[in-house]
């Protein structure tokens, strides 16, 4: 389905909406994201219990190893609870003993946080594809498959990131941040006084640049998920790409987006890049600065050599935590900007409810009866042309109903609406004497089944591709649905049999034999309404004797509408609808129509049969 190119594109849009939107809301509707950990809180919080010990425990080390010197200066170290003294074996045994400690908690801190966060974005991933499936068909009229497939790929990536990384790291350090400046005043309060009046500076240069890498890593995901849609129609379409001997353009193409995403992680790596320096001077800078006055201090008889080594290391460790907290902050960028595109998906409306549990027991079978009554249509691609103008039909349960006309006339159009692809823009469509939109969809396209002129296979076996049409069928049914279609005998020549690989499209098979097992799998549906979308054009004679032979029999009792242009297939149908530009212009039998002076229908078959025929 084309789409008006005068449509914005949802990159343009969204960026506007992006910029636009305030950054309160932009954070609130980002923590919608990690409602998805939620049915792992227990879990989480073990995980978050086990990096509090943890780093509880990182931040005895300076504690310990300032203590360590003091006692080999011979200076006696009471513990700060309980007053008890401690000899210098004692200090090491209990600071080897710390770090043991701190590594069993670590390892399940680590392992915890890693669990639920890959469970999370597990289901994370499943809803998003789900909504995807679910969503309706004008959706997918305005949008691209490599777009839709980055977001599932590129952006839960980076959110898979700040599940698994960024969240742990910021708690972690978090603790060490407020445990270590806790503990500085602690040992001395001008030292610590003169390290903290640093952090202002650091955190509002890590503020600053971390917007302006939100808006560039958002751009970045963009770029990156156009050129990932020039990949998915290039490789789809490798026939025409090599026919044409289009290679080069493609790949130009491609460049082309890819010169655009290089240029915008370029311009983030060195926002990024100025931050880290920007931050690694700030936090070295206070470090030598508190180096300095905690000498004089020391000259001073103010402070001993292990309170200044305790010092310093605790100096260190809030200074690494003031630097990640840079790099976690510009992930959170990076993490807002791919959740404003997955949650676009997410609020998206679907017309089928693919993540709810399917409505218990079998769909209830239709008569077939079908009622086109005066419908109008418009794709909402493009609302300034009908497509449909004014269509009245009616086919009756088991009849066998042709749609007849040029390229282009709507015969497809009217399938789509029967499928309930699309709502009529105006008029009705009856199922059964029922309006079409009261009747659930899973029991509309329950009841159908289509062969589509261009038939897509998944890349599994032949028999999973023909079990499709019911996916709990029995081999025997499967078999059974093929010697109909005519097509168990060349499968049966395959040496793999009905377990032969088709290969990505059904590429490993002719244009006859993927429309034959495109019959097969909806034979086996054993629809009420049976679609019929030229699905034997692609047959040789004998196969499409042999498939109408079939049709003749398994039609019987089913309503079917046949869209064909080869007008010898259809000489034994019920009815047969003449469509030109939108609206029906003939209806009447073979005979009757060929009976009609000037008919547009006499016309074209008199291009299609001989004298003696017509």
């Amino acid at each position: 389905m084309s789409s008006d190119s005068s449509i914005p594109t949802p990159s343009s849009t969204n960026t506007a909406t992006g910029a636009s939107r305030p950054r309160a809301e932009s954070l609130r509707q980002a923590a919608r994201i990690f409602r998805y950990l939620r049915p792992y809180r227990v879990r989480f919080a073990s995980a978050w219990v086990a990096l509090l010990i943890a780093s509880s425990l990182g931040l005895a080390f300076p504690y310990l190893t300032g203590s360590l010197l003091d006692a080999s200066t011979g200076r006696s170290v009471p513990l700060p609870f309980g007053g008890i003294t401690l000899s210098l074996n004692q200090i090491a045994l209990l600071l080897v003993g710390t770090l043991g400690v701190q590594a069993f908690f670590s390892f399940f801190s680590s392992y915890g946080f890693n669990r639920c966060g890959e469970s999370a974005l597990a289901d994370l991933r499943r809803e998003t594809f789900g909504r995807i499936l679910g969503l309706p068909m004008s959706f997918f009229a305005h949008r691209r498959v490599g777009e839709l497939s980055s977001r599932l790929s590129a952006d839960l990536t980076v959110i898979q990131e700040t599940f698994t990384f960024t969240i742990p790291q910021f708690l972690r350090q978090a603790v060490l941040l407020t445990g270590g400046i806790g503990l500085i005043v602690a040992t001395s309060w001008r030292l610590g006084g003169v390290m903290i009046s640093t952090f202002p500076v650091l955190l509002l240069a890590a503020i600053l640049m971390g917007r302006r890498i939100r808006g560039l890593s958002r751009s970045a995901q963009d770029h990156l998920g156009e050129g990932g849609t020039v990949v998915e129609e290039s490789l789809h379409g490798i026939v025409n790409v090599k026919a044409f001997g289009n290679e080069r353009f493609e790949l130009s193409r491609y460049a082309s987006h890819l010169s655009d995403y290089l240029g915008v992680v370029l311009r983030t790596a060195r926002l990024r890049a100025s931050l880290v320096s920007f931050i690694i001077f700030g936090v070295f800078g206070s470090i030598v600065l508190v180096f300095w006055y905690g000498a004089r201090l020391m000259q001073a008889g103010q402070l001993s050599f292990g309170e200044l080594t305790r010092f310093i290391l605790y100096t260190t460790f809030v200074g690494g935590s003031v630097a990640s907290f840079a790099e976690v902050f510009s992930q959170v960028q990076k993490t807002l900007g791919a959740t404003e595109r997955v949650r676009e998906l997410l609020d998206e409306t679907p017309e089928v409810p693919v993540l709810q549990p399917a409505p218990p027991g079998p769909v209830p079978r239709f008569r077939g009866d079908v009622e086109f009554a005066d419908v109008v249509f418009r794709y909402p691609a493009r609302p300034d042309v009908a497509a449909l103008r004014g269509i009245t039909l009616h086919a009756r349960a088991g009849e066998r109903i042709a749609l007849v006309g040029p390229s282009g006339a709507g015969k497809s159009t009217l399938v789509s609406l029967l499928l309930r692809l699309y709502e009529p823009t105006s008029g009705n469509l009856r199922l059964d004497g029922r309006p079409a939109d009261t009747i659930p969809l899973h029991e509309v396209r329950g009841n159908m089944a289509i062969v589509p002129q261009e038939v897509l296979l998944f890349g599994g076996t032949v028999e999973e591709n023909i079990r499709y049409g019911k996916p709990d069928a029995t081999r025997e049914e499967v078999i059974a649905a093929a010697r109909l279609a005519a097509c168990h005998e060349f499968i049966e020549r395959f040496p793999e049999g009905y377990q032969t690989r088709v290969g990505d499209r059904g590429v490993k098979l002719s244009g006859g034999q993927r429309q034959r097992i495109a019959i097969a799998r909806a034979l086996l549906k054993n629809p009420s309404i049976l679609i019929l979308d030229e699905a034997t054009s692609s047959l040789d004679s004998e196969s499409e004797h042999l498939i109408q032979q079939a049709l003749s029999v398994l039609l019987a009792g089913r309503t079917a509408f046949v869209i064909a242009h080869r007008l010898s297939t259809i000489r034994q149908v019920d009815r047969i609808y003449v469509i030109e530009d939108g609206a029906v212009t003939e209806s009447g039998t073979h005979d009757e129509l060929l009976a009609r002076d000037g008919g547009t229908y006499r016309r074209l078959a008199a291009l299609q049969f001989d004298a003696a025929a017509v």
